[in-house]
């Protein structure tokens, strides 16, 4: 008469997969995002690094020097390891695209985002800001990559 659910085995979710897939094919230039704000939520350097084109250039600015700071590719991934290393969760939201620039081999994306860097409970660092992001869609994959990353963040 009465029914009784086991905490321990729940029913089959019949909707799950109904979503889309955690990681994007990068055929269009939202699955470049889905995988950025991915690689930041599971600190993965593999789904990070197949964001970037081999050519790759981030700039960001330097306000105690007053000069601005590149970097490549190489310098790009060691970076980004040690914070997935040295954090215990990233936190990462995009907001609304400022500006969207796309033909069919090239895009120019300025997108806000919100990143909550949580180091340990009572070490949280919150940097709002936005990314410029040039893009390039290789023709052989068809998979879009960034090949330049301008930060435009208050960090």
């Amino acid at each position: 008469m009465f029914g009784c659910t086991n905490p321990f085995a729940p029913s089959y979710d019949e909707n799950i997969g109904d979503d889309k897939p955690p990681i994007s094919d990068q055929k269009d230039i939202n699955g470049v995002f889905q995988n950025f704000q991915y690689a930041y939520t599971f600190k993965d350097t593999t789904i990070y690094g197949q964001l970037l084109t081999q050519d790759f250039i981030f700039t960001y600015r330097d306000y105690d020097q007053g000069f601005d700071v590149s970097w490549g590719r190489d310098d790009e991934m060691r970076t980004t390891l040690g914070l997935f290393q040295n954090v215990q969760r990233l936190d990462l939201v995009w907001n609304n695209i400022i500006l969207l620039t796309q033909d069919s081999l090239t895009a120019n994306v300025v997108r806000s985002f919100n990143l909550t860097i949580i180091f340990n409970p009572t070490d949280v660092i919150r940097v709002d800001g936005r990314v410029n992001l040039a893009l390039k869609k290789n023709p052989d994959n068809e998979k879009w990559q960034i090949s330049r990353w301008l930060d435009e963040s208050n960090f």
